[in-house]
């Protein structure tokens, strides 16, 4: 072989190897980003050494609990390692109940929806009151609800077992998201309020059709002129994100996997409240046999405004979490077009939000309270 034929051999190599080069890091450089892998923390008293692992009794899923030395003693003298912290019954009895944080859903509500009287002949037991409820607890699209005066404490209450009532009163919401109360549904509501008051054998007091209707659709006039619901995008530079990817850095921020496919949410500082933020992403990704080669170009954050009491500052928020994730993920932050937001852009906002806030508490149904979260719904 002529020294031409062998350097034309060895060019043409090289190109080869470049070619091959470029094409792999072209393909991982396009490859969706995957999470970090999670190193196991070791607990083991020397290098190289595995904890024992106990597994306590419970439900399935449950992490195993390492065990210590002195634990491990104790398990060679014949004797439970776990007896030394265990609670004497009786103080346990005295130790304080922790409060349940959950607030309690407010009955009916005549700022919001329309009531009705139903004064019955004699006290009507709870039991005799469920077997007279309707089947459904909406009029059309409307929720709809009976409660009764509780003989023994005087408080409004959905009927219980066991408790006896004096008076009751059934109501159905003016307006939510999808509408005023229209004639229909009033119609539908005094059906079923009167077929329950015929059932105790109660005496109903409805209120004018025309009146309540025209009062529906004012609120309704409010309702949309103050629903603000706030929605961004962020989107990727480069390389798209897989969803484990997405998962792994919300979680960092306190996000949780919500309840459908695809969606993330950051709990509220009370259990029981709806989320402060939503991040969404594609379900189909998120339902692949393999999500770590599903490509993410975009997510969304977005924020329900009526739903989140002001106090949470949920906008700040969201604008902390979205330029967090923007630096972590090397993404930037859009309208829901897809146009690139500049960090200006989001202070009239704030101002807004301001003033909705204030006409929100001036109309009694401030943001985050039991009668927003109801209307704007």
């Amino acid at each position: 072989m002529s020294t031409l034929q062998l350097s034309l051999a060895i060019i043409g190599g090289l190109v080869l190897a470049l070619i091959v080069a470029y094409n792999t890091w072209t393909s991982r450089r396009n490859a969706p980003k995957r999470a970090l892998p999670q190193e196991p923390e070791r607990n083991g008293d020397r290098a190289g050494e595995p904890a024992l692992l106990r597994q306590e009794p419970g439900f399935d899923g449950v992490s195993p609990v390492e065990l210590t030395p002195s634990e491990l003693e104790a398990l060679d003298r014949g004797t439970d390692p776990s007896s030394e912290h265990a609670v004497d019954p009786t103080e346990a009895l005295q130790m304080p109940v922790p409060a349940f944080s959950a607030e309690r859903r407010p009955g009916l509500d005549p700022l919001i929806d329309v009531m009705a009287s139903l004064q019955p002949e004699h006290i009507v037991s709870g039991d005799a009151a469920l077997a007279a409820m309707p089947p459904t607890r909406r009029a059309g699209s409307k929720p709809f609800a009976i409660e009764g005066l509780n003989e023994a404490t005087q408080q409004w209450e959905t009927p219980a077992p066991g408790q006896r009532y004096q008076s009751f009163q059934a109501g159905v919401q003016l307006a939510n998201r999808t509408g005023a109360l229209n004639e229909i549904e009033f119609s539908e509501f005094v059906v079923k309020a009167q077929a329950f008051a015929d059932a105790i054998n109660a005496a109903p007091d409805f209120p004018d059709m025309l009146q309540e209707v025209a009062r529906a659709r004012e609120l309704d006039q409010f309702a949309g002129d103050h629903d603000a619901q706030l929605a961004f995008m962020l989107r990727a530079r480069q390389a798209a994100w897989s969803p484990g990817y997405v998962q792994q850095n919300a979680g960092r921020l306190g996000f949780v996997p919500g309840v459908m496919p695809g969606r993330l949410v950051l709990p509220a500082s009370a259990q029981g409240l709806p989320p402060l933020l939503t991040l969404g992403y594609d379900t189909a990704a998120a339902l692949a046999e393999d999500p770590e080669q599903s490509a993410i170009r975009d997510i969304t954050l977005s924020l329900d405004v009526a739903q989140v009491h002001r106090s949470e500052q949920p906008f700040a928020r969201l604008r902390d979490v979205a330029k967090a994730l923007c630096d972590a993920m090397d993404g930037v932050l859009c309208d829901q077009n897809g146009q690139p937001l500049p960090a200006m852009a989001m202070d009239p906002i704030t101002a807004d939000l301001e003033l909705l806030y204030d006409q929100l508490d001036g109309r009694d149904l401030s943001a985050g309270s039991v009668l927003a979260r109801r209307l704007f719904s």
